[in-house]
């Protein structure tokens, strides 16, 4: 029995070594939340909007104008449509993005996050 218990206790000691020096990342496994996203080029099929303070906003329009997905590097969500004309508006019923002619305010509530923001090329 105490060589049985010996044996199992090397083998596990040895498959703990080995996968020390495996090239596992962790980060790949997304435990603890979210990576924050690469803001250095605009996201595929998004329109890069930049804002008063240096701050930058990425939106991709959906389902022909219906929706718009917000990309920030914190995190993103989706706005559904509730306005038209001039001055649209898309809301979740808490974040409200706000298009008044070529200018664009993302709301977080009643505060406004990213304001006086302009679409840029890039």
């Amino acid at each position: 029995m105490q060589f049985r218990i010996n044996r199992t206790m090397a083998a596990a000691c040895a498959i703990l070594l080995l996968s020390a020096c495996s090239s596992l990342s962790l980060d790949a496994l997304s435990f603890g939340g979210a990576k924050e996203q690469d803001t250095s080029r605009a996201p595929a099929g998004a329109t890069t909007y930049q804002c008063e303070g240096g701050a930058r906003l990425f939106v991709r329009y959906l389902d022909q104008g219906a929706a718009a997905w917000v990309i920030l590097p914190e995190r993103e969500f989706r706005l559904n449509k509730s306005g038209s004309g001039a001055d649209t508006r898309y809301s979740n019923g808490n974040d409200t993005l706000e298009l008044k002619g070529s200018e664009v305010t993302l709301f977080d509530g009643a505060k406004a996050t990213h304001s006086a923001c302009k679409r840029s090329g890039g």
